[in-house]
């Protein structure tokens, strides 16, 4: 009998060793370092998409707003990440609460630790899913500031940014991404954030530039982007973090991230040529913002469709991106008169809706099994999951950025004064001058 407690004392041992206990006797999930490692570094790619947004935002600006301009996009990287890990995360992926939100149980992130979450991914630690879809989060709201730069307040935009993360972006993108989520229960296709990302924030950019209104002097004095190589260099580390943000969407490294690794250099190469062309034809000259623009277009027309098609139809559907964004951005938008400052609705909100289109259209079994066939593989019933899609995005972002900004309106002003805009927004709003030779104190332009 002796021998009981020595036995009793081994095995008391051996369940307190972190790794050799098992919960109800199953084996804890393996995680995979190379998938680990691919998403955490995708993860870092998609973090520097940010600052890219804001070179590219900036060299847009005019030299008087360009650092009010940056900073609408980078002060997201601070105030996103820490909504997002209070309970943003918990809003988007929490357990299913009536297929519309994630509840709470998840909030400060209690419960995601470093074990897997077999309903995300049962290869990578759950706090690796947690950061890689922060960073998407992180850049989505930072989108809209290109429709209202120059003239919206800081203030009133540091709330925006919060409450539209949570009461816009977090519920859609459990709609779509987050286990039990009406629109992923009805089988419309989004691989890496057509409607979540591109969609809800271009259609919420068109309604605040309609709700603050067109910058003082639109439409009567020449507002041209201030530097150019600045933009150039913001699309160049956008379109390298798209990798990241596209492939590393698959949350694994293998033959399904190859494929979105080139359906999203294709569309977005295509997307560019045929703006160009079509740039070309109607002005007479290429241009280089033309050709930074085009690239981009493409870029947000093959994110919803790039893990479901194959290379030559993520060439059409590039193609085609690039000749929509052209006539939304150089036609629609100077007919119906907004002032979309940077064209946040023309490239994401109108490229966006094409590449869920595109996506119905598109996708093949043959090419992705967890997917679906779309129209022209037999399936039209992926077109109309596709449409309801793109309807139940629109009408959120719509009615919900309406509500957000007549709310903020109540306790703070939206728009910045004729004089501010005047002066400028780095001045008025930061007390700062991108250009501004602090030894002698004297402007540098």
């Amino acid at each position: 009998m002796k021998i009981l407690p020595v036995i009793f004392t081994a095995l008391t041992f051996l369940l307190s060793v972190p790794g050799l206990a098992l919960a109800d006797g199953a084996a804890a999930p393996a995680i995979d370092s190379g998938d680990t490692s691919f998403v955490l570094i995708s993860a870092a790619v998609v973090l520097l998409m940010t600052p890219g947004l804001a070179l590219f935002y900036g060299g847009l600006a005019r030299k008087k707003n360009v650092l009010n301009t940056i900073m609408c996009s980078f002060i997201a990287l601070g105030v996103i990440s820490i909504q997002w890990a209070l309970y943003g995360y918990s809003l988007s992926f929490g357990p299913d609460v009536g297929h519309f939100i994630g509840n709470l149980s998840w909030l400060g992130l209690h419960g995601v630790g470093l074990e897997p979450n077999p309903d995300y991914s049962a290869t990578i630690p759950h706090q690796a899913f947690m950061v890689f879809q922060m960073v998407f989060a992180i850049i989505t709201p930072a989108i809209i500031s290109g429709s209202v730069a120059e003239r919206m307040r800081f203030p009133a935009y540091l709330i925006l940014l919060v409450a539209w993360a949570t009461f816009i972006y977090d519920p859609v993108a459990h709609w779509v991404w987050g286990v039990g989520g009406w629109i992923r229960n009805l089988g419309a296709l989004d691989f890496a954030g057509g409607t979540v990302v591109h969609i809800i924030s271009g259609v919420s950019a068109l309604v605040a530039s309609l709700v603050i209104g067109k910058r003082k002097g639109y439409g009567t004095e020449t507002m041209i982007p201030h530097n150019l190589p600045m933009t150039v260099i913001g699309a160049g580390l956008l379109w390298f973090g798209w990798f990241g943000f596209n492939a590393g969407s698959s949350l694994t490294a293998g033959s399904l991230t190859t494929l979105v690794f080139v359906n999203t250099q294709l569309g977005s190469a295509a997307a560019m040529v045929s703006w160009i062309i079509f740039e070309w034809i109607r002005h007479g000259k290429p241009t280089l913002l033309g050709a930074v623009s085009g690239a981009l277009a493409g870029l947000v027309a093959i994110t919803p469709a790039c893990g479901f098609v194959s290379a030559m139809s993520s060439i059409i559907i590039g193609l085609m991106g690039g000749v929509i964004c052209f006539i939304s951005v150089s036609i629609m938008k100077a007919k119906l008169g907004y002032d979309d400052s940077f064209d946040a609705f023309g490239v994401h909100g109108v490229g966006g809706t094409w590449g869920a289109l595109a996506t119905g259209l598109f996708a093949s079994k043959a090419v992705n099994q967890a997917g679906s066939d779309g129209l022209f593989f037999g399936n039209p019933g992926q077109m109309t999951s596709q449409i309801i899609a793109i309807v139940a995005s629109y009408a959120v972002a719509i009615v919900g950025t309406y509500v957000i900004l007549k709310v903020i309106s109540l306790f703070t002003q939206l728009r910045a004064s004729d004089d501010e805009q005047e002066i400028g927004l780095d001045l008025t709003q930061h007390g700062e001058d991108a250009y501004t030779d602090f030894v002698s104190g004297s402007s540098m332009v």
